[in-house]
């Protein structure tokens, strides 16, 4: 092919060993696989961040469909110093989507390594490559009759179960919490060897997926949220299928209940006797889910004023917050359960209890439901049609599960987010002793504006979190480098040496969390 001016290049990479290093990867994965024609990049672009796309451009995108061929991506660009960023399925929206922490980066995309390798319904575990959709898991264990449930985000149905492990995502089942349900992962390094975790590297083991742990360091959390290995399958452990499921909402009138929703929720949620992540959502939250749109409660320039929330309560039954639990187990279990959590809200004084048989289909509630159950969805991309614009950015501090704290994380979000003309919509992931506040900073790309106020906004939101001591858990790639400021520099320090022991070269996703070998200087 003849020599064409890329209009991106890598940091530090000139035209001339960019179009050998494209000819390498041609040679190795096919003209159709890699990808340099702005038009073919377009779907690697975009981004829903207070930044212009062009900000997070890539330069070419790979796509590769088996491990020697990731060895073989690995090998050129050491050799031409080319830095990749490896997507599974590019979907980690509100998080910066498939578009690379750096501009000039070169996109791995994983997609088409998207094979189920195992489905185990006696030992209840998956092995999975990178592009393997949340919704092809589920068709499968569908197909086979298999007695198995799901975990996954919302929206789930085009997420991978092997990207949203790696950055650390949260579900709404038992099984919530999902790095804690992994278990074994294959990892190409960045010269190429093959590494597996835990039990993966003995010869004929057949407890890969059984047992966590191995021998020595456990190093499976070091490559989660981080740049030291590119994952090309994973191992995670799914819930038998309960014979009863039982999901209720509980709906509060009134923000300040929040503080008693949290302390009566908490030794429920510690006990065990509320299994699964609760959902406590905001009444912007729900009315977005459930395609209740801005313009229909129009109202001056700015945030949506108290008024207008009360008026949307009115009109469409939800609650200031929205609570959403299921029982799971035998009916002996789930029947005991449900006397101890309907008598504990009884006692709380306040709150409608609402049932799967009184609820019905009406959204949100058909929804949440679905996502406790483990039935993937797309419904929560409605929230996107509340303001409209495209933009959508991910706070997500983490507080303890005190409603003294959750009350003081949401009067500060909101009185930050209005200050810049942004709602406040939000919903709390309780854990047993944390929660996990997701806050979505909504606001219309198009509007250079309104795109500024987000950005000052996001800016404050983390300054002003963290003088109170809080830190957020993720964040969407333009802000990586500031929140790895907020966990001090002895972590950077160590995550560096890792860096500089694994990826020499610094070709892995530099920038990832705040890790990049050319601009990090030890103070």
């Amino acid at each position: 092919m003849a020599q064409q001016n890329n209009p991106v290049l890598p940091r530090g990479v000139t035209q001339a060993t960019f179009e050998k290093a494209l000819e390498a990867f041609r040679a190795l994965l096919g003209e159709e696989n890699v990808l340099a024609q702005p038009s073919q990049l377009t779907p690697y672009s975009k981004v829903m961040m207070s930044v212009e796309n062009d900000a997070h451009a890539p330069s070419a995108a790979l796509t590769v469909s088996s491990v020697e061929q990731v060895q073989g991506v690995v090998r050129i660009c050491n050799e031409h110093k080319i830095p990749i960023w490896p997507i599974s399925t590019g979907r980690n929206f509100g998080y910066g989507s498939a578009a690379p922490v750096q501009r000039g980066q070169v996109i791995l995309d994983l997609k088409k390594m998207n094979r189920i390798l195992k489905v185990d319904p006696d030992m209840c575990y998956a092995l999975v490559e990178p592009g393997v959709t949340y919704q092809q898991l589920y068709d499968y264990i569908e197909e086979n009759n298999l007695p198995l449930m799901l975990s996954f985000p919302a929206p789930s149905a085009i997420a991978s179960p092997l990207g949203n492990i790696m950055d650390r995502g949260v579900g709404y089942t038992p099984y919530g919490e999902h790095f804690m349900m992994q278990c074994g992962m294959e990892v190409v390094l960045a010269n190429g060897d093959i590494y597996r975790t835990g039990m993966g590297g003995v010869k004929g083991s057949n407890t890969w997926q059984i047992f966590k742990w191995g021998f020595g360091p456990t190093l499976d959390g070091m490559f989660t949220q981080a740049n030291y290995g590119i994952v090309t399958k994973i191992g995670f452990w799914l819930m038998p299928k309960p014979p009863v499921f039982k999901p209720f909402e509980v709906i509060f009138e009134n923000e300040e209940d929040i503080v008693d929703i949290v302390e009566m929720l908490r030794p429920l949620r510690i006990s065990g006797t509320i299994p699964n992540s609760v959902v406590i959502a905001n009444v912007l939250w729900e009315a977005g889910s459930a395609n209740v749109r801005r313009q229909t409660y129009t109202t001056e320039s700015g945030h949506t004023p108290d008024e207008i929330l009360k008026k949307i309560q009115r009109d469409t039954g939800m609650g200031a917050w929205n609570l959403y639990a299921a029982l799971y187990g035998t009916q002996e279990q789930v029947d005991a359960d449900w006397k101890i959590v309907s008598e504990a809200f009884k006692r709380l004084g306040k709150g409608r209890i609402v049932t799967q048989e009184e609820a019905g289909d009406k959204q949100p509630f058909k929804y949440r439901a679905q996502l406790m159950s483990g039935v993937p969805n797309l419904q929560e991309f409605g929230l996107y049609n509340w303001r409209g614009g495209g933009g959508s950015m991910w706070f997500a501090p983490v507080s303890e599960a005190r409603g003294s704290e959750c009350e003081k994380q949401a009067r500060l979000a909101k009185r930050i987010l209005h200050k810049h003309g942004l709602d406040y919509v939000a919903e709390f992931i309780v854990g047993p002793r944390d929660m996990h506040h997701v806050v979505d900073v909504l606001f219309d790309r198009t509007n250079p504006e309104e795109t500024a106020r987000a950005d000052a906004c996001f800016n404050e939101l983390l300054d002003e979190f963290e003088k109170e001591g809080y830190a957020v858990y993720r964040v969407n790639t333009r802000f990586q480098e500031r929140v790895a400021r907020s966990y001090g520099t002895v972590k950077r320090d160590v995550e560096h040496a890792i860096k500089r022991a694994l990826d020499p070269n610094n070709i892995l996703a530099p920038g990832r969390s705040g890790i990049d070998l050319h601009t990090y200087n030890k103070v």
